[in-house]
């Protein structure tokens, strides 16, 4: 994996682990060779992120939808900046940059791009990696409902495994890493599905 697009929050939670998270995932993705693709902010889990992989001498590129750019929130530290006209388009290019998905705790924003990243793997939009990394717990709420969606036959059983869970970086790089792409709706004959 040469490049992951890492979705976070542009939030400041008050709990500081966050953003010591954050920065340290992107030193040592950094300090690992992997380059970073991200939302382009400053702010918040982003900034510290971007922050963490560049003081650590890594590839940063950021992609921020026009709209965004004003008000400061721009990242222009970032090793490439590319603005683009929608979020539809941002999230395009996440895919197309990067060799799998990270995500760390964020809101609705970062929720949009994980479900889109296993959307689309399911699909078969692409076959890359999709890491979920549930630092502190923060996300037991949504793997509790991921296993319900599949327990009530809402995930096919070929598409259980596409979201890789992990507590940590590096057991999850190392599952992703490991990953073998699963079979997608698009090849799936219709008594499969």
């Amino acid at each position: 994996m040469n490049r992951l697009a890492i979705y976070c929050g542009s939030a400041s939670p008050e709990d500081s682990r966050y953003i010591e998270l954050a920065r340290d995932v992107g030193a040592t993705l950094a300090q690992r060779g992997i380059g970073v693709v991200y939302g382009g902010g400053r702010l918040g889990l982003m900034g510290a992120l971007a922050n963490g992989a560049l003081n650590a001498g890594g590839e940063v590129i950021g992609v921020i939808p026009e709209a965004l750019v004003g008000g400061e929130v721009a990242n222009t530290d970032c090793t490439r900046l590319h603005v683009v006209a929608s979020m539809h388009e941002r999230k395009q290019a996440f895919t197309d940059l990067s060799d799998g998905f990270v995500t760390l705790p964020g809101g609705v924003g970062t929720m949009d791009e994980l479900w889109e990243a296993v959307s689309w793997a399911q699909l078969g939009y692409h076959t890359k990696p999709v890491g979920l990394l549930n630092a502190f717990g923060f996300y037991d709420g949504l793997i509790a409902f991921n296993t319900h969606m599949a327990s009530v036959g809402f995930v096919r059983p070929a598409h259980r495994g596409i979201l890789i869970v992990e507590q940590e970086l590096d057991p999850l790089l190392a599952r992703m890493a490991a990953y073998e792409p699963h079979r997608p709706i698009f090849a799936m004959k219709k008594e499969e599905l």
